[in-house]
């Protein structure tokens, strides 16, 4: 038995993730699937990544396109979201701030430097004409630290998954002042390149059997109940999620995807527009 450890965060989108080991796909197979979650998000992945205490994890497009250029030994191994994320804007409840155009000067709370809390207001502020200074950002870690510190008033905005943080807004914790929607595909999977040269053969088995549970997932007639019973969510607001939401049956990464993403990056002061060509993808064989 190969044992693999995989990393994502406490989200519905992993529910196949979730279903695949539970119905024992991957033991079948002689992998012990090890599953970790990362309430602090992508940038909390990619330091694990790096930090060799993962194998594989699910997490933002433009978040581990980032890392990689900035050095972590890893490469993106396949889509998983085909769809954009959908971001909410969030304030607390009892702050005055109520109008998207108004943000932008305000304290960000980002779960940390690089992840998608961060670099999505950069990207947002910068297609309105506007700028974000770094003095601004506030690491807060998790979504929980994060209803604290806005809650306290020691920060004003916050970016996350719509419908993860909708809870808050209906239980007046938060106030939902605007969208961002991630104009790319929001989920890849990536893999130290340690476990690409160790294991290529378990990662294609690994892959083949998520790619075909997310195919099930997308056919599933009880999937939207499933998703509302284990993560607490309206079933109302699950359905509208679920059918906005495409899952990857392949491994196909658009190489025009990946040069939209870096465009952005490099547009918006991210990555430096002197980066050189980093190897992004694993080239299957």
């Amino acid at each position: 038995m190969i044992k693999i450890r995989i990393g994502g965060v406490p989200e519905h989108f992993n529910l196949p993730w979730h279903l695949a080991i539970e119905k024992g796909k991957f033991k079948a197979l002689g992998i012990e699937v090890e599953w970790t979650e990362f309430k602090g998000g992508t940038g909390a992945m990619t330091k694990a990544l790096r930090e060799d205490k993962i194998d594989i994890c699910v997490l933002l497009t433009e978040g581990i396109i980032t890392d990689i250029y900035r050095g972590n030994p890893s490469k993106i191994i396949s889509q998983y979201i085909k769809t954009p994320l959908i971001w909410g804007i969030h304030t607390s409840s009892s702050n005055s701030l109520d109008s998207h155009k108004d943000i932008f000067d305000k304290r960000f709370a980002i779960s940390r430097i690089g992840s998608g809390s961060h670099l999505m207001p950069i990207v947002d502020a910068q297609s309105k004409g506007k700028e974000i200074m770094e003095n601004q950002f506030h690491i807060i870690k998790n979504l929980d630290n994060a209803l604290t510190s806005l809650t306290a008033m020691e920060t004003d905005v916050f970016y996350w998954e719509k419908f993860t943080t909708k809870p808050y807004v209906d239980n007046g914790t938060l106030k939902r002042i605007a969208q961002f929607a991630t104009p790319w595909p929001c989920f890849v999977m990536a893999a130290t390149d340690k476990v690409i040269a160790e294991y290529p053969e378990v990662l294609t088995k690994i892959l083949r059997t998520i790619h075909n549970e997310t195919a099930l997932f997308m056919e599933d007639s009880q999937a939207i109940y499933k998703v509302s019973e284990r993560y607490n969510q309206k079933y109302e607001d699950v359905e509208r999620w679920y059918h906005s939401t495409e899952w990857a049956t392949d491994g196909w990464v658009s190489d025009k995807m990946i040069q939209s993403v870096l465009f952005t990056l490099k547009k918006t002061g991210i990555l430096s527009e002197d980066d050189s060509h980093t190897e992004l993808i694993w080239k299957r064989k």
